[in-house]
């Protein structure tokens, strides 16, 4: 019992461990460059194209090329991105949300009128 208790302490802990690496943010005071141009190839089933960016690691900028994610039902993906505030650049990773078509803050999947024209 003392096992598997221990087993599971261990394990919790380095999920949190991963959970707060993940959620830190990155701020740099240099702006990424430029975009490379990558060729987009053609739209595949069930499949979303994540488009290649630069994230900061080791102190300077480094291109990860663009590549397929598999699709995730009732949700849309957003782009990882650079941000700019007051000098400092925010790199936001890329995330699935729940789709919301009329942009009331209710995912489709509990919105009881989720296309209402009315809605902004």
């Amino acid at each position: 019992m003392i096992r598997k208790t221990l087993i599971a302490a261990v394990l919790a802990a380095s999920f949190a461990g991963i959970t707060a690496t993940a959620a830190a943010a990155v701020y740099v005071r240099v702006a990424p460059p430029e975009p490379r141009v990558e060729t987009v190839p053609a739209p595949r089933a069930n499949r979303t194209w994540v488009a290649g960016h630069y994230q900061y690691r080791n102190g300077r900028y480094h291109w990860v090329p663009g590549t397929w994610v598999r699709d995730r039902r009732g949700y849309v993906y957003n782009q990882p991105r650079w941000v700019e505030n007051n000098g400092r650049w925010k790199y936001e990773s890329g995330n699935w949300r729940r789709r919301d078509n009329d942009h009331d803050g209710v995912p489709n999947g509990q919105d009881r009128s989720p296309n209402n024209p009315g809605r902004s």
